[in-house]
């Protein structure tokens, strides 16, 4: 493992476009459902069981090497909201930008040709490690904790929440963490015998039907 790739990888500096996007965290806060610390956190770890393993085992599948053109047509199939779909390709199209400054290869090369208008979020990012020479499970953890991470950072700007109460909810979250990412690598590890039916599918659907209610404002502090 290449523990330099990983720390470029998993740094919020890394201009991948996830500082725009909320995790679904703004709607969840005009809509009431995140009023505290203690809220966050029950969004979070919801988000986390969800779409974190959701997105967590796409990407170790893509750094297995599962076919990409497969996974994507899998994460479309497992989210169902559009607005969440455009999210996650255009979160894609930004982070292979900046992998493929950093890890230039002819795989990523081939996927921005396949995908002009971006592949899912999750598989680039297993492609991205793979190329950085990291194992399945970095991918795995960089983004199940991108999953919480997110809204936890947004909610800090939407609702001037204490900065160190929005990380002590990631800090009790690492060990339900471990399990997700324990959970995601165990289904890609399938996927080679069984097809990407092996990924899991789980759902939230406040997630998704406030992706759809977010994207129709007017005005937003977040993209998504």
């Amino acid at each position: 493992m290449s523990r330099g790739a990983l720390l470029v990888l998993a740094d919020g500096r890394f201009p991948a476009g996830g500082h725009a996007h909320s995790g679904g965290a703004e709607a969840a806060v005009k809509a009431g459902r995140i009023t505290s610390a203690a809220c966050l956190e029950d969004f979070c770890r919801g988000r986390l069981h969800t779409a974190g393993l959701v997105a967590g085992a796409l990407a170790a599948a893509a750094a297995l090497g599962v076919e990409p053109r497969e996974l994507d047509a899998a994460a479309d199939a497992r989210t169902p909201s559009p607005a969440l779909r455009a999210a996650a390709r255009r979160l894609g199209r930004q982070l292979l930008r900046a992998v493929r400054a950093c890890w230039p290869g002819e795989e990523l090369d081939a996927l921005a040709r396949e995908f002009p208008k971006g592949a899912h979020q999750p598989v680039v990012l297993g492609l991205a490690a793979r190329a950085a020479g990291l194992e399945p499970a970095d991918a795995a953890y960089c983004a199940a904790y991108e999953s919480v991470s997110g809204p936890a950072t947004a909610t800090v700007r939407l609702l001037s929440l204490d900065p160190f109460d929005a990380t002590g909810v990631l800090a009790r979250l690492a060990p339900e963490l471990d399990q997700v990412v324990d959970r995601a690598v165990a289904a890609a590890r399938r996927v080679p015998d069984g097809g990407v039916d092996e990924l899991p599918a789980g759902s939230g659907p406040l997630l998704e039907t406030g992706a759809e209610w977010h994207a129709a404002w007017p005005v937003r502090l977040f993209a998504s």
